[in-house]
């Protein structure tokens, strides 16, 4: 393939862009808020899976604190009831008086006992409720937090977006002083070599891959044309000759 010297020379230029292009887009990729937003997505996942046991929790305590007070009114319905006949002196019997008072004094232990039960539920629900305000506090900091980090990431990405639109106007003006072919042959090159198309021969060694060339490939690249497109015999990426090839 022949290209003009200063047309090979472009492809350097080319190629800055390019790797420019490759950075911004890595930047994008690797921004710390992305980070930081998939930390605090887990911390919001967590503490809603958490809210919801504690709301379940609030369900099931209020079914039962309704079971345990129904319990209670409805022993102390029977305590007033057999109160209210001993009090009008409805039982004569001496054995019957003994087994009501023996039952009222029992239904008043029991409703003691179950009001104890209400007690404790109610002070549960009173744990839980605070357990509750408690995740409903780290939940709108958490989502506060990132919000914030949102808008942190979205500031970054439209700031190297700019870069990103400005670098690829100059590829645009560059691309056009490379001839088709050898921009084709960058291309496919670029994409095969993990973005390095075409690199700089400085002082006997490819910038692309970093080897020093042979003393007898050296002495071939010395004796070819200057519009002969040159490839690396070791990465086999567009080598370009400049003032500093050492040749």
């Amino acid at each position: 393939m022949k290209a003009e010297p200063a047309q090979q020379i472009r492809l350097l230029d080319l190629q800055a862009i390019d790797s420019r292009l490759a950075q911004l887009a890595h930047r994008i990729r690797s921004l710390p808020e992305l980070t930081e937003i998939q930390r605090l997505d887990t911390r919001l996942t967590e503490l809603r899976d958490r809210l919801a046991v504690a709301a379940t929790e609030l369900s099931d305590l209020d079914r039962e604190q309704r079971k345990a007070e129904s319990d209670v009114d409805q022993v102390r319905s029977r305590s007033e009831r057999d109160t209210k006949r001993l009090d009008a002196g409805r039982v004569s019997s001496p054995k019957e008086l003994e087994g009501l008072q023996s039952e009222i004094a029992s239904l008043r232990r029991r409703q003691e006992e179950l009001e104890e039960i209400v007690l404790e539920v109610m002070e549960r629900r009173e744990a839980t409720e605070a357990r509750s305000a408690d995740l409903d506090k780290e939940i709108a900091a958490a989502e506060a937090d990132r919000e914030a980090a949102e808008e942190r990431r979205s500031a970054a990405v439209i700031d190297i977006q700019a870069d990103q639109a400005a670098e690829a106007d100059r590829r645009a003006r560059v691309s056009a002083d490379v001839p088709a072919d050898l921009l084709a042959l960058y291309t496919k090159l670029r994409d095969q070599y993990d973005g390095v198309g075409a690199a700089a021969l400085r002082y006997g060694r490819c910038d692309g891959c970093k080897l020093a060339l042979s003393t007898a490939e050296l002495g071939r690249l010395r004796s070819a044309p200057a519009d002969e497109v040159l490839r690396c015999e070791d990465c086999r990426r567009i080598l370009i000759r400049t003032d500093e090839s050492g040749l």
